[in-house]
């Protein structure tokens, strides 16, 4: 026998020694699941916007940020970086099948009104939109008194 058949003896052999032993290596992809109506969580700062998009119990399925699609620096701030952001992480939920989302919007960027236009320009029904913007209640301790 040559060295290529003696090879080619050997893989058989260790691929009837896997059946053998009941080894099967087959590779099953993740099955996307349906999920009808979800929520779209928009964090819009002064540096950046995120948009997260969940199923009704907040599990993530798609999360995208102005910096992950290729803006840099002041751009990722802007209007319409947010409205980008918006398109790129609704391509990416198509295999879901999200029809219909309650928006969740906090923050105080300028990419807050162009993420939800872009929600409802990208073909999802809106059922509500919510500020869960947090607010202090007292805000922190004012510092002591100067001493001259």
């Amino acid at each position: 026998m040559t060295e290529d058949q003696e090879k080619q003896d050997n893989k058989t052999i260790t691929a009837e020694t896997d059946v053998v032993k009941g080894v099967t290596k087959k590779k099953r992809g993740k099955k996307k699941r349906l999920v009808l109506r979800g929520q779209a969580h928009i964090l819009a700062t002064y540096n950046n916007t995120i948009v997260t998009l969940t199923d009704q119990t907040g599990n993530v399925l798609v999360t995208c940020s102005a910096g992950q699609v290729g803006f840099k620096g002041p751009k990722k701030s802007t209007p319409y970086a947010a409205g980008i952001v918006v398109k790129t992480a609704l391509e990416r939920v198509r295999d879901y099948g999200l029809k219909e989302v309650e928006v969740f919007v906090k923050g105080v960027g300028v990419g807050r009104e162009a993420a939800i236009r872009a929600l409802y320009a990208n073909g999802l029904n809106l059922v509500s939109i919510k500020d869960v913007t947090p607010v202090p209640h007292n805000g922190c301790r004012p510092p002591r008194p100067r001493r001259v």
